[in-house]
C-alpha cells in the first residue's frame, strides 16, 4: 500500500506490517504499560499503545528516510521506501561511487534511530506525573536505541555490513572482496542468531527465541541474496542492454483479435513473451502466451489483444546503449520483460532468462561469477 511520496520518493507499506503493529499493541496495552502501574483503564492503555505503536512505525520510517537523504546527497538517490515485517527497506538507484559516500548512507539510518532515541529520553522527565506516557515513552526510546544497535551489528544486510563493506573496499580497494566479506559476516551473524534462538527455545521457552531464529535466517539468506546480486551486477560491467536482449522479436499488435495474432504472428515465433504496441509502434505493455488461456475458445475471436496486456513497470523501456546493470534494479526475474526501443522502434527485449543465460554464460569464462538457473521463457 502507497503512503505518499517523500523527496518525491514513494513511501509504502507491506501488508505485513499490520501483523507487528497487532503485536505491538497487544504487548503494549496488555503486558507494558499496565506495569507502569498508573491504574488506568483498558480503553486507556489501549489508546496509548496504538499511539505508542504508530509512533514506532515512524521512527522506522525516519531511520529509512535518513538513508534516502543522505543517498540522495552523494548523487546515488532512491526509488522507494518500503516498510514491512522486520523493519524497512530503502531501494537506491545504484550503488556509492566511494567508500566514504557508502559510510556515509549506511550510518544515516541508526543515527537518525539514536537521535529519536535522544528525543524520547529527553521527554521521560516531563511526563512523569503520567506514568502511561512515561512508560511509553521510555518503551520508544530503547527500542530505537535498540534499533540502531541492532543494525550496525557487523553483516550485510544491515546497515552495520555497510559499514564494514566500506571500510573493506577503503582498505583493500577492491569492491568485490568486500562484497564477499560483508556477505560472510552476514551468514555467520545470522547462523549465530538462530543458534541463540535455538537456545532460547530450548532453556528460556518465554523468551521470544522463534523471533530470534526468524530473523536469524532472513539475515543469513539476504546476506547470499545481497551477494549474488552484487555479482551479477559485476558480471554485467561494461555491458550495454544490447549485449543481453533478443533483437528483433515479434511483437503484438494491440489492437487485432487474439485468434489473428496466434495465426499471423504467435505460431511463427518460438517467443512466449511479447510487447504489445499500438498503432504508432509504442510499446504499451507486454504479454504471454498462457494468459490467452483465461478466454474462452469461443470470445477470442473478439477480444482485442491490448485487453490482455500487462504495464510495463517503470524502468523496462529501455535503450539499447544503457548499461546492462539497469536490468538488475530491480532484478529482472520470473515473466517480466523489458522493451528495448530506438528511435521509436522496438529493437529487441529482455527477459529474466535473457539475463540469466548471460550470467551464466560470463561465469563460464570467468570463474567465480555465477547466476540464477535459466528457466524457460
Amino acid at each position: 500500500m502507497r503512503l505518499g511520496t517523500i523527496a518525491k520518493v514513494p513511501i509504502g507499506v507491506h501488508w505485513s506490517v499490520l501483523l507487528i503493529l497487532i503485536l505491538l499493541v497487544a504487548v503494549l496495552g496488555t503486558s507494558v504499560l499496565p506495569a507502569a502501574g498508573g491504574g488506568d483503564s483498558a480503553l486507556v492503555y489501549g489508546s496509548v499503545a496504538v499511539l505508542t505503536a504508530l509512533l514506532f512505525l515512524a521512527s522506522l520510517l525516519a531511520h529509512e528516510i535518513a538513508h534516502l537523504l543522505v543517498a540522495r546527497r552523494t548523487g546515488v538517490g532512491a526509488t522507494s521506501v518500503t516498510l514491512w515485517l522486520l523493519g524497512g527497506v530503502t531501494e537506491l538507484k545504484g550503488e556509492a561511487r566511494t567508500p566514504r559516500a557508502e559510510l556515509a548512507i549506511a550510518v544515516a539510518g541508526p543515527l537518525a534511530s539514536f537521535a529519536v532515541s535522544a528525543v524520547g529520553f529527553l521527554l521521560v522527565t516531563p511526563l512523569r506525573g503520567v506514568p502511561v506516557a512515561r512508560t511509553a515513552m521510555i518503551w520508544l526510546a530503547t527500542m530505537n536505541l535498540l534499533l540502531g544497535a541492532f543494525n550496525l551489528l557487523p553483516g550485510a544486510p544491515l546497515d552495520g555490513g555497510r559499514v564494514l563493506h566500506a571500510l573493506i573496499w577503503h582498505r583493500t580497494r577492491d569492491r568485490a572482496q568486500a562484497d564477499r566479506r560483508a556477505a560472510g559476516a552476514g551468514k555467520i551473524l545470522g547462523g549465530l542468531l538462530v543458534s541463540l534462538g535455538a537456545a532460547q527455545l530450548l532453556l528460556w521457552p518465554a523468551t521470544g527465541g522463534l523471533w530470534t531464529i526468524i530473523i536469524g535466517v532472513f539475515l543469513a539468506v539476504a546476506a547470499h541474496t545481497q551477494l549474488l546480486q552484487q555479482q551479477m551486477r559485476d558480471a554485467l560491467a561494461g555491458m550495454r542492454v544490447r549485449d543481453v536482449m533478443t533483437p528483433d522479436p515479434a511483437v503484438a499488435p494491440g489492437w487485432i483479435d487474439i485468434d489473428r495474432f496466434v495465426s499471423s504472428v504467435a505460431s511463427r515465433s518460438h517467443q512466449t513473451a511479447f510487447p504489445v504496441v499500438d498503432t504508432s509502434g509504442a510499446p504499451i505493455g507486454y504479454l504471454r502466451l498462457q494468459a490467452f488461456q483465461d478466454v474462452p475458445p469461443a470470445r477470442r475471436g473478439e477480444t482485442r489483444v491490448d485487453s490482455l496486456a500487462r504495464r510495463l513497470p517503470p524502468g523496462r523501456v529501455l535503450s539499447p546503449e544503457q548499461e546492462a546493470s539497469v536490468l538488475l534494479d530491480p532484478p529482472l526475474t520470473g515473466d517480466a520483460l523489458a522493451v528495448v526501443v530506438e528511435d521509436g522502434r522496438i529493437v529487441g527485449t529482455v527477459t529474466g532468462a535473457d539475463l540469466a543465460r548471460m550470467i551464466q554464460l560470463i561465469g563460464l569464462r570467468r570463474p567465480g561469477v555465477s547466476g540464477p538457473p535459466t528457466k524457460s521463457s
